[in-house]
């Protein structure tokens, strides 16, 4: 069985032989992975079971040597740039609830999908999914955090057409890319602080569910798997996540639900990917303690089925390398070793 069907199995509600596994790597955890096993690319190295792709903006992760201290995605949005991760917004293009004056960038310009095709080939055995982008999310990086939370309330009309408008970019996108052959589609919009929903769940639902419906919905109809990456506590609205016809929600933060409760509770409906502490096991714990505690949260989370083993999170540059070798031999069952060709 290969990585894409053990996830097809996964999302069966199947058991397989081995629980399928995924690891997201920020730059300098991706670096000392990369030179502890002698290897270029990783994807290929670890058999990592879902592969994503997508279009080009700006980089993820844009390193300030290469871009300088600021970069400006093609939203209009000033990011400040990092040697260690993404970065942060510094400098939102909506100063003010109007959208008079602004245009989201064209979402099928030519220059933004330079090298999708080429991508789409690649790892043909791995589950693959097409990166949409972000609805929620892109709308505070546009506007701010904390003046989308207050429109919500202030000026609801803007704050639905800011997400309308959104809307409409992502369900270009993800029209065009389905044509490329992908398995499923990734959505990243968090909705969660560490222990509760940024907004109460009844604004959730006014604002967030019926444009998130229309994407998913969209996915659905060209056959297509459906990934949601929220960080945080979204318990309250996993519920809905499984009316609106979800199939994988993503990281299941343990530090933020009880992901064991999520599993006994929903576990029929949804396929969980994630749930291995990024907080406190992987940067503090011992590599021992990292194998103990990803083989009992696969032995639990992946009972039944539904289950992709990875971090709550991407792997950030305080996890030490030996747990992450470690946290590497817990998922994919090889023993321990310094490098393998020292073998």
């Amino acid at each position: 069985m290969n990585a894409r069907e053990a996830v097809r199995a996964a999302l069966r509600h199947q058991e397989t032989p081995a629980v399928p596994y995924n690891l997201m790597l920020s730059p300098p955890a991706e670096a000392r992975l990369k030179q502890h096993y002698g290897v270029d690319d990783l994807q290929a190295h670890l058999n990592l079971h879902l592969y994503y792709y997508g279009c080009v903006g700006k980089p993820l992760y844009a390193h300030p040597a290469q871009y300088g201290p600021t970069i400006t995605d093609e939203f209009g949005v000033v990011w400040a740039t990092s040697e260690i991760d993404r970065g942060y917004p510094l400098r939102h293009p909506l100063r003010a609830a109007t959208l008079e004056g602004y245009e989201l960038p064209n979402p099928l310009a030519s220059a933004r999908w330079a090298g999708v095709a080429e991508a789409a080939t690649r790892y043909p055995d791995q589950f693959r999914l097409a990166v949409v982008g972000d609805l929620w999310e892109r709308a505070h990086f546009l506007r701010g955090l904390d003046s989308l939370l207050t429109d919500l309330l202030e000026h609801p009309t803007f704050a639905h057409e800011l997400l309308d408008r959104i809307c409409e970019y992502d369900l270009a996108t993800l029209q065009a890319l389905a044509p490329y052959g992908p398995d499923g589609v990734f959505l990243s919009d968090d909705y969660g602080f560490q222990d509760r929903l940024m907004m109460r769940p009844a604004l959730w639902r006014e604002f967030v569910r019926p444009r998130l419906a229309r994407l998913l919905s969209a996915a659905r109809e060209r056959g297509l798997i459906t990934m949601l990456h929220t960080c945080g506590n979204v318990r309250e609205i996993i519920p809905d996540l499984i009316e609106l016809g979800l199939d994988i929600l993503h990281p299941i933060q343990p530090e933020a639900m009880d992901i064991f409760a999520l599993k006994r509770e929903f576990g029929r409906d949804l396929t969980f990917c994630g749930g291995i502490s990024t907080q406190r096991l992987l940067p503090f714990g011992t590599p021992q303690q990292v194998r103990d505690e990803v083989r009992r949260t696969i032995e639990a989370m992946a009972a039944g089925g539904g289950y992709i083993a990875e971090p709550g999170i991407t792997l950030q540059a305080d996890v030490p390398t030996e747990n992450l070798v470690a946290l590497v031999e817990a998922l994919t069952g090889r023993q321990p070793f310094a490098r393998e060709d020292a073998r």
